[in-house]
């Protein structure tokens, strides 16, 4: 619906899980938000077959905002296991760690449609169609943000040459509620437990070759399940597709900036605004930790939570406290980039050497106690 003649203390540009998830939090504070979607696909989009892993810190946030989905649209991971390409391997349980669960895997279109029905309660946020003026725009466009370029801020990408394949299949085993991961030769495969503790439905995430995509993604559906039966080692039987398929190429990616100062929408040149950028529009990691959304939720948190705590009389626009932010989340990404950014490296090498420091590292990891314990609650998003 159009905006009326009101003053908003916050834009959002993009209302995608992370830029929702920043409404709730700033309406709890009394910001008034704007809002704004992105404009709607020319043609019907694929059903989406997303689902992302979501460690304990955004489950607790996300059901501090009463938008955490039913059981049956996020499934508890109990265990997960890592597979290297010569026999390497790396168990992760949570009875170890005392929890009930490592992760939750979350149906994608579950999520949205809850924190939808969040903000469609909540009079503080309004939906709008178009950038409104505010002091402060925060951009949650996504890796493909236009409003990143507009505000001066440069995306640095390193491209990958693999593309993710995503899709879901029904298995002939339950998944029982674990969650599975093959390094390959030629690629990264995850299959992720969907439907609740009983279910035998998994998304599947297949790093693949850039030159491998079109030939992958032109299978017919039993040529292509064959291809991840073998891949999975048949871990989970026979497999049926019961989705579309998606594919995007991978990347390393960081904004130079994340904030900075701009003319407020339809004020004068000397009215001063700023933005902030959060969520993918600011960063992107390779998927195969699983942390993609993790980051970006956090991102809002962390934002939410400077301009929760300002002094009375700073606005919400004052750039040391976007900075602020900026310092303390991009602090977070470094080591996150860092290892996954290394993981893909390492794993895509094929020498022979390579292949036997990877396999070494791993069979070392399972064994090392303290430190695979470190590992797996700080990736649970726990300190």
């Amino acid at each position: 619906m159009a905006a009326m003649a009101q003053t908003f203390d916050i834009c959002i540009r993009g209302a995608g899980i992370v830029g929702r998830t920043l409404a709730l939090l700033l309406a709890r504070e009394r910001l008034k938000v704007a809002l704004v979607p992105a404009p709607a696909p020319a043609s019907k989009a694929a059903a989406d077959v997303r689902a992302y892993a979501l460690n304990t810190a955004s489950r607790q946030l996300l059901e501090s905002l009463r938008s955490w989905p039913d059981a049956e649209h996020a499934t508890a991971v109990r265990q997960m296991q890592v597979q290297g390409d010569q026999g390497g391997a790396v168990v992760f349980d949570a009875e170890p760690q005392g929890v009930d669960a490592l992760a939750w895997i979350v149906d994608v279109p579950a999520l949205e449609a809850r924190l939808a029905e969040a903000v469609r309660f909540q009079p503080q946020v309004e939906v709008v169609d178009a950038p409104v003026a505010a002091p402060l725009t925060v951009v949650c466009e996504g890796r493909a943000s236009s409003t990143r370029a507009e505000f001066g801020a440069r995306f640095e990408v390193t491209p990958y040459a693999q593309h993710a394949i995503a899709t879901r299949v029904r298995c002939e085993h339950p998944h029982g509620q674990v969650a599975r991961q093959w390094f390959l030769p030629d690629g990264i495969l995850a299959f992720l437990p969907l439907d609740g503790a009983e279910g035998n439905s998994v998304a599947v995430v297949w790093s693949v070759p850039q030159e491998q995509v079109a030939s992958l993604m032109a299978l017919p559906p039993d040529a292509f399940t064959e291809a991840l039966q073998t891949a999975s080692q048949q871990a989970l039987g026979t497999l049926t597709l019961c989705a579309d398929r998606a594919s995007w190429p991978l990347q390393l990616a960081k904004a130079d900036r994340w904030c900075g100062s701009t003319p407020a929408a339809g004020a004068s040149p000397r009215s001063l605004g700023s933005w902030v950028l959060a969520g993918d529009a600011a960063h992107n990691v390779h998927p195969l930790a699983g942390q993609g959304l993790n980051l970006g939720l956090a991102d809002v948190q962390a934002l939410a939570e400077v301009l929760r705590t300002r002094d009375y009389w700073r606005s919400v626009a004052d750039l040391r406290l976007l900075r602020r932010y900026e310092r303390e989340r991009k602090a977070a990404l470094v080591a996150m980039g860092l290892a996954t950014d290394g993981l893909q490296q390492l794993f895509a090498r094929q020498e022979a050497p390579w292949q036997a420091l990877r396999n070494w590292g791993m069979k070392g990891f399972e064994r090392s106690g303290p430190l695979k314990d470190f590992v797996t609650r700080r990736a649970m998003g726990m300190r």
